[in-house]
């Protein structure tokens, strides 16, 4: 029996005047083609928009090529994809699909300035290494490193997209907290040898709602893992309280935060404990 072709096309968003049109014809063809859906996804929710809201860019503006929204959506896509590393991009940007997810106006990458970028839509290694290792000092008069991320907006979009997509106020809210590993294999900074993972890493903190991430803090695995827990559970049960305290339950918003037995040994700064799991808190 002969195989049966899928005749059919997908047509997606637009990207500008161009036709995005998924198709099993050949023509030109990309491993990452699936990334497409990510892109419907993120049109709809503008999750990322919101994220490249976050920084500040002190670049000259009559020399920029690649804006704040499109290097962070190269590299939430990109990790998405499962290329975690920077060096990944000095092929991927040779991929008219990332061109597409970054919105550019010439997903083949023939509009660019230089010729030898030419055919490469997107950005290479150098330049979203300068993105993510730009410091919080930095300003115009910086060399190369000139996009500010501000934590603390990052810090209000996380928690302001779980609240917004919520209809009506839970009757409980469940904050699970947990450190991990993150294991390193060179010199960076901050690097140290955690005993119980026996490997150099960092120790991340997360706390999540149900699929909500509500925190992603990178920490040394020099410290604590109960460091800091507490402040970052008091800024977010402050804007829980705050969206939600006079929707639908008089008797307040049951908030219980739920950790590992290391956690208990939290502490705020003032030096009062914080019994993870041993009490309610009602707004």
């Amino acid at each position: 029996m002969e195989t049966q072709c899928i005749q059919e096309q997908m047509v997606f968003q637009q990207l500008g005047r161009r036709e995005v049109i998924g198709r099993f014809d050949g023509g030109t063809i990309s491993s990452d083609a699936g990334a497409v859906l990510l892109r419907e996804v993120e049109n709809r929710c503008g999750i990322v928009k919101r994220l490249s809201g976050c920084f500040r860019d002190y670049r000259d503006p009559e020399r920029i090529e690649h804006r704040v929204e499109e290097l962070i959506k190269q590299r939430v896509y990109a990790i998405a994809l499962g290329y975690e590393d920077l060096n990944d991009h000095d092929r991927l940007r040779h991929d008219v699909v990332m061109g597409v997810l970054c919105e550019k106006s010439d997903p083949s990458g023939s509009d660019r300035v230089r010729e030898q970028d030419r055919g490469k839509a997107v950005a290479g290694k150098s330049t979203l290494n300068r993105l993510e290792l730009t410091p919080q000092g930095a300003n115009e008069n910086s060399r190369y490193k000139k996009i500010v991320a501000q934590g603390e907006q990052i810090d209000e979009v996380m928690v302001d997209v779980c609240i917004e997509s919520e209809v009506q106020a839970p009757a409980e809210v469940v904050l699970d907290v947990d450190a991990t590993d993150d294991p390193l294999y060179g010199r960076q900074e901050g690097r140290f040898f955690h005993g119980y993972y026996a490997e150099y890493c960092y120790l991340p903190l997360y706390i999540f709602w149900g699929e909500y991430l509500l925190c992603a803090r990178l920490r040394s695995a020099s410290a604590d893992p109960a460091s800091g827990v507490v402040q970052e559970l008091e800024r977010i049960v402050t804007k829980l309280r705050q969206a939600w305290l006079e929707d639908y339950h008089p008797g307040g918003l049951g908030i219980l935060p739920r950790g590992d037995h290391e956690f208990l040994r939290a502490k705020r700064e003032d030096g009062l404990c914080f019994g993870l799991g041993q009490k309610r808190a009602a707004a």
